[in-house]
């Protein structure tokens, strides 16, 4: 047989340890170091587009999803290539290379240096690091979604029949490392993307938040050979999908070829392949088409699950991380969601269930997972809430044909001000607080100064000194954007007389009399600043929250000494994120009880409502319900051109609401089956059914052979003929 592993006994005994078979702890280290590494390198991946690669946050999220629905699709091919030709221990370890290439290229994508020629810390070419990640991710989604079902049904092999005690358990301890992968990477894979690495500039270290969990494919890779002369390997039986897939083919064509009326109609359309496939197969057939059914509506549940990984993200990004004692990054916030599914699993299993049972309640698993899409829309409706009260802190920043414009007054005295139809008065070193937008040339007249005609860049935003002395205001160009990561753009405005050199950390800045600064880029904290004029010194001390802009005002009243930073000034040009990642934690419990009924109890259905042998049929149509769900999610994304992220919330929770009520009508006509009673029923009539169409097939034979003497003697006759009228 192709693909078949020579010189191995499928019922060999393995060694054991407590009644375990060793191999079977080199497959748990392995899948707990393989969900490592995919859900590490998956919780930073949206930040990685969105920062890096410098994408937006629509087309970020698009090929996330694209990424996503891609892992959940390749699992029927995997599942193909090991049960019809190559095996699972061979799938596996041939297609973890492949993974193990993919991590390390991506982890390669991200170092910025490669392409920084001019080092300046913007790769100079950009298109190398996205050929680069798009090769990488589509390694890793063959990679990570072909081994996906072997590598539990490989476990599984490795036990004999008296050891189920033992196998129950060692899916148990499976799912658990399962668990314990993705928490741990969920949480070390964000600090590690804080870091800051490089060599000719320090930037984010993505490249290192990559490498580790390529770093541990590689050790999963090795574990797993290194077990290799202790597994039982089965050698391929045939794919049960293709068998599957055939017979509703042959079912399909039959059909359409009697499609005319003449011909007598038939119970059920599947029965159109009894002439060539056993009843028992065709039944079986049937009750797989009937949970797949079922499935159709499910897509939308994965489509709001998995924006976990990319809209949430990107809104925690405009939120404060700040939990006093711990400084949360945007992508830890996906730790809420394992953590909360092992706290919540055994209670449901252990007290929510049994509760609703001592009610009298019928809690079926369809209306289990029918409530649990109604905890997904709410989660959604959360989100939403909170979008909207993060909206309202965001800065307004000027449209493409506008202008925004704020005032400083450097005098030591107050300045009225008349800009366009404003009239303001500033105080002595004081700034308005909020910017001025034009969207034409006005009139500017400050007091003591000149009247002038300004016009503003269109989408820019500036701030205008005044100074002492000076009949115009200085311009000065502001930034447009949020600090990017939950950074602060400070900068330093000298009215002191003469040159200063200002130092945070390892950044120096060299600031001339009544002139600006360029913007420094500093983490959430306490910023002490330098700030040095020949022997003398001043340290001035700043808190920084996240995502904040300031402008730091030295006025002409510095003076050096004890007491120096009392004069220093600093004006706010963007307010920090003022909403608290907290409020994401219900929108998080939510959606994680929502999985807990719906994706706990589909796997449960779909496993009792399915064939002995077509188990894995409706695992592989399982995971298609969630690639199907990530492909929604770029059809609604694209299609929906939403202005606001709170009414793409509500759009996505409405359409789920509404598949909700789909699911429940759907669920209330269906009726559960008992596929062992179902298959015994036909088990007994398997013989007399080959029998019979092996006699039709004899039947057949002796008509084809009777017609192939018949053309032959008539052949023979013709070709007679033929001759004598030649002769004559």
């Amino acid at each position: 047989m192709a693909g078949k592993e020579e010189g191995k006994d499928p019922k060999k005994k393995s060694a054991t340890v407590c009644g375990f078979p060793i191999s079977i702890f080199f497959i748990v280290v392995n899948e707990f170091c393989e969900r490592f590494s995919y859900y590490g390198m998956r919780a930073v991946l949206v930040l990685y587009f969105k920062y890096f690669l410098r994408w937006d946050d629509d087309f970020a999220t698009t090929i996330y999803h694209t990424f996503v629905a891609l892992c959940y699709l390749t699992p029927i091919l995997g599942a193909i290539v090991a049960d019809s030709w190559l095996g699972k221990f061979k799938t596996i370890v041939y297609l973890s290379i492949v993974y193990t290439l993919g991590q390390v290229v991506l982890a390669v994508s991200a170092i910025h240096d490669i392409t920084d020629a001019n080092r300046d810390g913007t790769p100079d070419n950009m298109t190398v690091h996205v050929a680069l990640s798009m090769v990488g991710l589509m390694l890793i989604a063959l990679g990570t979604g072909g081994i996906k079902p072997c590598v539990a049904a490989f476990g599984g092999d490795q036990f004999q029949d008296h050891q189920e005690k033992q196998r129950s358990t060692f899916f148990s301890i499976f799912y658990l490392s399962i668990n314990a992968g993705s928490l741990l990477s969920t949480v070390i894979t964000p600090i590690l993307r804080a870091q800051e690495c490089g060599i000719y500039t320090q930037q984010k270290c993505y490249s290192l938040a990559f490498g580790v969990p390529a770093a541990l494919m590689v050790v999963a890779l090795i574990v797993f050979i290194v077990g290799s002369g202790m597994y039982i390997k089965t050698p391929p039986q045939g794919n049960i999908m293709v068998k599957v897939c055939t017979c509703i083919g042959f079912a399909i064509k039959n059909r359409f070829r009697h499609r005319a009326a003449e011909f007598p109609k038939r119970t059920h359309w599947m029965d159109w392949s009894e002439e060539k496939y056993d009843k028992l197969l065709i039944a079986q057939v049937k009750m797989v088409l009937k949970v797949l059914f079922l499935y159709i509506p499910l897509p939308m549940f994965w489509a709001l699950f998995d924006q976990q990984g990319s809209r949430w993200t990107l809104q925690a990004t405009t939120m404060d991380g700040n939990f006093g004692f711990l400084i949360i990054q945007p992508d830890q916030m996906q730790t809420v969601n394992p953590i909360l599914i092992l706290v919540l699993v055994p209670i449901v299993e252990s007290a929510i269930y049994p509760l609703i049972s001592k009610c009298k309640i019928n809690f079926t698993p369809l209306r289990r997972m029918t409530v649990g899409m109604l905890f997904a829309a709410l989660a959604f409706i959360a989100a939403a809430l909170v979008q909207i009260q993060i909206d309202e802190t965001l800065p307004k920043f000027p449209s493409s044909t506008e202008g925004q414009v704020k005032f400083i007054n450097m005098n030591n005295r107050s300045v009225d001000v008349t800009a366009g139809t404003n009239v303001f008065t500033l105080g002595n070193f004081t700034a308005n607080e909020e910017y001025l937008t034009f969207d034409q040339p006005f009139v500017l007249n400050v007091e003591l100064g000149a009247i002038s005609q300004i016009t503003l860049a269109n989408g820019s935003r500036t701030t205008m000194v005044i100074v002492p002395g000076v009949p115009v205001p200085i311009p000065f160009t502001d930034i447009t954007a949020k600090p990017e990561q939950g950074a602060n753009a400070v900068r330093f405005f000298n009215g002191f007389g003469s040159v200063l050199n200002i130092t945070v950390g390892s950044l120096d800045l060299t600031v001339i009399a009544a002139n600006m600064s360029d913007y420094v880029a500093l983490q959430q904290g306490s910023a002490q600043f330098r700030i040095q004029s020949s022997a003398e010194e001043c340290v001035y001390s700043q808190d920084l929250g996240f995502g904040s802009s300031y402008t730091v005002i030295i006025p002409p009243t510095f003076a050096f000494g004890p007491k120096c930073e009392q004069s220093i000034r600093p004006v706010v040009d963007i307010r920090p994120n003022t909403i608290h990642m907290a409020w994401q934690i219900p929108q998080y419990f939510l959606i994680t009880v929502g999985e807990v009924v719906f994706s706990v109890t589909g796997l449960e259905f779909s496993y009792s409502q399915a064939p002995s042998n077509m188990k894995s049929v409706l695992q592989a149509g399982w995971l298609l319900t969630v690639a199907v769900g990530n492909i929604v999610v770029l059809i609604v994304a694209e299609a929906a051109t939403l202005p606001d992220q709170w009414a793409e919330y509500i759009l996505f929770a409405s359409l789920l609401l509404l598949v909700c009520f789909i699911f429940a009508f759907m669920a209330h006509f269906y009726t559960y089956m008992d596929p062992a009673k179902i298959e015994a029923q036909f088990a007994h009539k398997d013989p007399e059914e080959k029998e019979k169409r092996r006699s039709v097939e004899m039947t057949r034979k002796d008509s084809v052979e009777h017609c192939k003497e018949d053309r032959r003697s008539s052949d023979s006759s013709a070709n007679e003929e033929e001759t004598r009228q030649t002769r004559i």
